[in-house]
């Protein structure tokens, strides 16, 4: 994927955290954790430069796009959460959606190798039954025809969670009470 997808997916889950009361700072805070917490998985393409083969456990694709690799990093922020008194339960849940989520959308595009989510349970690449995006192209090959052109399907698919994310939402009002 154009990276395009993930970004509004942790757009989404930074929104739906937040809600509409919460003072703009903290929503584009919590929306650009998220989303960088569903960017994670692609991380992996330093093996690219480690020369590590695509097709390798920590490879493009492998094990960081793995379910166990999701509950991992929401472990951790979990941990974090606790320590900065913050809900445990409810971060770790947002970051594995997040994270989880990488893996998932990548296993629906149309090309590479498919998406290691079981791994370490098995390092077979899977894909999902039905393929609608059309694969990105890695590197400086996204600034090419092919590249613009999966950014703009992307962003189509994904045009519904952006409009959740970014849609501008008035804070209810509080009742006022009276008192007779």
């Amino acid at each position: 994927m154009a990276s395009i997808g993930h970004v509004a997916v942790g757009m989404a889950l930074g929104r739906y955290e937040t809600g509409a009361a919460a003072p703009w700072r903290r929503r584009l805070a919590v929306m650009a954790f998220l989303s960088l917490m569903a960017l994670l998985p692609d991380a992996d393409v330093v093996a690219f430069a480690l020369r590590i083969p695509y097709a390798a456990t920590w490879g493009h694709r492998g094990a960081s796009h793995s379910f166990v690799f999701a509950a991992a990093v929401a472990l951790a922020v979990a941990a974090l959460a606790r320590w900065k008194g913050e809900s445990a339960t409810r971060w770790g849940l947002l970051t594995l959606g997040a994270v989880a989520s990488h893996g998932i959308l990548d296993t629906i595009t149309d090309g590479g190798l498919g998406a290691a989510l079981f791994w370490p349970f098995s390092n077979a690449r899977v894909f999902a039954p039905v393929r609608p995006l059309p694969v990105a192209p890695i590197g400086a090959g996204m600034l090419s025809a092919r590249g613009l052109y999966v950014s703009g399907v992307e962003f189509l698919v994904f045009l519904p969670a952006w409009l959740y994310a970014l849609w501008p939402r008035k804070a209810r009002a509080a009742r006022s009470v009276q008192v007779p």
